[in-house]
């Protein structure tokens, strides 16, 4: 194996979830929860995604640091930071790089997930939030996450790579 490869197969970091949170419905105002079951092939109990294997997107992920970042971006107050109920992601993380995550199975609580894709903002946020979101998120949108396996996950989980 390559030096670069070694680097990007060794993901020493553990993250923590900071916040959880679900869609009932695609423009329903987001639940906030202390706890939530990731269900095999159909994502989080409450949430609005379509459920199956073939979708990708069963689970969505911010980075925590990140939020601080498009705030910042966006032109807000140091007293009035987005929040991630704003950005309507599932879970935000803190503590890994989430994008070391690319390809990788992880385990968040009890569950374990696997990434599919990065999160990228859409043009609703930008009329919920105002002129300049879609700009100020792209690059910072999170990922994308399957279920693989059920579980609950709640606030302070830790978040660990699963080994290769």
């Amino acid at each position: 194996m390559s030096p670069l490869h070694e680097l990007l197969a060794a993901v020493p970091q553990q993250g923590r979830v900071r916040w959880i949170g679900v869609r009932p419905a695609s423009k329903a105002a987001m639940i906030e929860l202390n706890a939530v079951e990731a269900r095999r092939e159909a994502g989080l109990t409450g949430d609005h995604s379509r459920p199956g294997p073939r979708n990708a997107r069963q689970v969505t992920l911010i980075q925590w640091e990140h939020l601080a970042v498009i705030s910042a971006l966006m032109g807000r107050p140091a007293e009035q930071p987005i929040s991630a109920i704003e950005l309507r992601r599932n879970i935000a993380i803190s503590g890994i790089n989430l994008f070391s995550l690319k390809g990788r199975r992880f385990r968040l609580g009890q569950a374990i997930l696997e990434t599919t894709g990065w999160c990228q903002p859409c043009a609703k946020l930008e009329e919920r939030l105002g002129l300049g979101t879609f700009q100020a998120m792209r690059g910072h949108g999170g990922i994308t996450a399957r279920v693989l396996q059920g579980g609950i996950i709640r606030l302070d989980d830790a978040l660990r790579v699963e080994p290769l």
